[in-house]
């Protein structure tokens, strides 16, 4: 009987909570529904609103700058045109020219300064709006021809060789130089050949340079500097033009050299086309790997060959490469930001037969 009492007062309380949870969920409704009609057409506004505020500042972040190029461009690889320093430096250029998405057309001057003089003219009359060129003709040939393409509003920026004077002068308008420190770099050589090569005071080396070009021709005088600074007889020979333009030309004067000067231990050539031409001239002059040390400029497939083969001995990389692509970037930013030019030393990096394996790769595919 008690049994039954309790179960009967149970079930009831059990009724009744019951009846409590579900008023509860009623009034919980009625509340949702009442709240709901007073304040969601506001807060769908509000979140709206909110959206389309981070949805706007999104965009904007991502749009407010534009950094694509709709500039034309000139741009002087040196020359000849597949020679193994101007083709290094005139895939810099293409590089460049594919990152920012400028539009550029090329020159080759044959390393000549009046075919560049006479180049630089007809591209400044095209009206482009930039051009970035050696400055191996001198300050002096180029100044009239970039203070008309400065009037015309055309961007000048320089590589591989200075114009220090119309650089300082156009300096905040774009004019930048990316290349070597001549003097330094060819006096630097010198020395590290003399080293390479196991000169003594008293030996004779063989120079062959541009002493006699404006602002190119420090160079010339550096590896001399240096040379001499060891003690070291220099015999010195100009290139002439028709070797400039071509180094397979340049055998006859090689052999004729050595020929009245054969004590002769060194050789130092003052240009990428001559030093990769080093192997063929030793070999028509009878020289082995042992007779004469070889030393030059610059870096390149024949170049490497030539270090594996013994001919070599060692050279300075300017890295050419980048000789051609900062230029391209300069115009870019000048033309297109207003920024100043910039001067960058593209490095003089020794390569001899201990590191030409790390470099040899990118020779090959004329980046090195």
């Amino acid at each position: 009987m008690r049994l039954f009492y309790l179960s009967k007062e149970r079930g009831f309380l059990f009724v009744i909570r019951s009846f409590i949870l579900y008023f509860n969920c009623i009034i919980d409704l009625l509340t949702y529904k009442l709240m709901h009609k007073l304040f969601g057409g506001i807060m769908k506004k509000i979140f709206a609103v909110i959206a389309l505020f981070f949805a706007f500042a999104s965009t904007s972040a991502v749009a407010k700058n534009d950094y694509s190029c709709d500039k034309k461009f000139i741009f002087f690889p040196g020359g000849p045109e597949g020679g193994p320093f101007g083709t290094i430096v005139y895939n810099g250029a293409v590089a460049a020219a594919e990152h920012t998405g400028c539009e550029v057309d090329y020159y080759w001057s044959q390393w000549n300064s009046e075919i560049m003089i006479k180049q630089f003219k007809e591209a400044v009359a095209l009206q482009p709006d930039g051009i970035a060129i050696y400055g191996f003709p001198g300050d002096a040939a180029m100044r009239p021809i970039i203070q008309e393409a400065r009037e015309m509003g055309i961007v000048i920026t320089t590589m591989n060789t200075p114009l220090p004077d119309l650089e300082s002068e156009y300096k905040t308008e774009g004019f930048g130089y990316a290349g070597a420190d001549l003097f330094d770099a060819g006096f630097n050589l010198g020395k590290k050949a003399v080293e390479v090569c196991g000169l003594q005071a008293g030996d004779k080396a063989f120079i062959w340079g541009l002493a006699s070009m404006p602002n190119r021709g420090e160079r010339t005088k550096g590896a001399i500097a240096g040379v001499e600074a060891a003690g070291v007889e220099v015999v010195y020979q100009e290139i002439p033009d028709n070797v400039n333009s071509d180094a397979s030309q340049g055998t006859p004067m090689y052999v004729a050299t050595y020929s009245a000067n054969p004590d002769i231990k060194m050789a130092i050539t003052d240009h990428g086309g001559l030093t990769a031409s080093l192997p063929t001239y030793m070999k028509a002059a009878g020289h082995g790997t042992e007779e004469v040390c070889g030393a030059g400029f610059d870096l390149s497939a024949p170049i490497v060959d030539g270090i594996n083969s013994g001919y070599i001995d060692v050279v300075i990389d300017q890295q050419p490469f980048i000789q051609g692509y900062m230029p391209i970037v300069q115009l870019f930013l000048s033309t297109k930001y207003g920024m100043a030019g910039l001067a960058m030393d593209t490095g003089a990096a020794f390569v001899t037969a201990d590191n030409v394996d790390a470099v040899a790769p990118l020779a090959a595919v004329q980046i090195r």
